[in-house]
């Protein structure tokens, strides 16, 4: 049976399956090109979601006891800070401002003062505006001793371990106030492990 072209040519392959009883077979080529344009997709798409909506990120270090242990895994909101800004009482993740380290880690701290807030540590308490902070959060008053009175500056955040012992954290009473471009998001749920499994 001949076989004639549409101007789609639908109708050539109909004729084609007609006379033969199966459709024509698919290059090898072919195939692995839909392939590798699906994968390509996928791992744009979980490149953009990582950089921008969400990443995973895992707790190293005792700063942030009792709200967090090392090895467990955190669900970061990256895109939180897209449409806002840290509030006082956010757990986020940030770059590391210590530019003396050799290899730049990223942290993660609780956000206790935002831009325009005094913050002042005096006999083991945190002081933001005059007001005295109640943070249950915490199982210890602050043990590193009193720090004077800091406004924070527009555009920067004053953060600190959870972890109130003796040189448990290195925040910004060591490093002083962080900039928003530092913070890369707001971790929002612990994931592992499973009986720990819960918002913060």
């Amino acid at each position: 049976m001949d076989a004639y072209e549409s101007q789609d040519g639908r109708d050539a392959v109909q004729q084609t399956v007609a006379a033969t009883g199966q459709a024509p077979e698919r290059s090898l080529a072919a195939e692995l090109w839909d392939w590798t344009k699906s994968i390509a997709v996928a791992l744009v798409i979980v490149i953009l979601l990582n950089m921008f909506v969400f990443n995973l990120s895992t707790v190293k270090g005792h700063s942030m006891e009792p709200t967090l242990r090392e090895k467990e895994w955190l669900f970061v909101n990256k895109f939180a800070f897209l449409i806002g800004h840290p509030d006082r009482g956010d757990v986020v993740i940030l770059k590391d401002p210590d530019m003396q380290s050799v290899d730049r880690q990223y942290l993660v701290k609780r956000v206790v003062a935002i831009p325009g807030d005094k913050v002042e540590i005096r006999g083991g308490k945190l002081y933001v505006n005059g007001e005295t902070v109640t943070e249950t959060y915490t199982d210890i008053k602050i043990e590193d001793g009193d720090r004077a009175q800091v406004i924070v500056e527009e555009g920067k955040y004053f953060v600190m371990g959870d972890n109130r012992h003796q040189g448990a954290s290195k925040d910004s009473r060591i490093f002083g106030t962080v900039s928003e471009k530092a913070i890369q998001g707001r971790a929002d749920f612990i994931l592992w492990p499973i009986h720990q499994v819960g918002g913060l």
